[in-house]
């Protein structure tokens, strides 16, 4: 078993590319219902993730911010209050794994950081959960 058999492909995957702006990301996370996203820069490579919480403390944080104006924020300018971990395809599974435990999904990236795609915590509990005996 390695990291390739939990990929879901980036082809599957909402995410956001640098250039996006606020009102961008909340109506791809309301999309999706994903509550985090990825963000890719222009060559693809794997950026950072934002997530609900990052956008409300943005809102929170800025006088005047409301959903008519939120055009005007660069996810990019959004400080990220948690910073999730990608994993290269060519680790190890443990790796992979430790990284799982603490986060709801985990960004996969080739050897040069170009995103691949996912891995959700929640295929991994399904895998382990029909696999696993007593």
């Amino acid at each position: 078993m390695d990291i390739k058999s939990f990929l879901y492909p980036k082809n599957e995957v909402s995410y956001l590319t640098t250039s996006s702006n606020m009102k961008e990301a909340m109506d791809k996370l309301e999309a999706s219902h994903y509550t985090a996203i990825p963000i890719l820069d222009d060559k693809g490579l794997y950026f950072g993730t934002l997530s609900e919480g990052d956008l409300l403390w943005k809102l929170k944080a800025t006088p005047g911010l409301g959903f008519d104006t939120m055009h005007e924020i660069p996810v990019v300018s959004i400080k990220k209050r948690i910073k999730v971990e990608c994993v290269a395809i060519s680790a190890d599974l443990d790796d992979m794994l430790a990284l799982a435990a603490e986060q709801n999904f985990v960004p996969v990236v080739n050897a040069d950081g170009v995103f691949l795609g996912i891995i959700r915590r929640k295929d991994i509990i399904e895998y382990y959960t029909r696999n696993i005996v007593d």
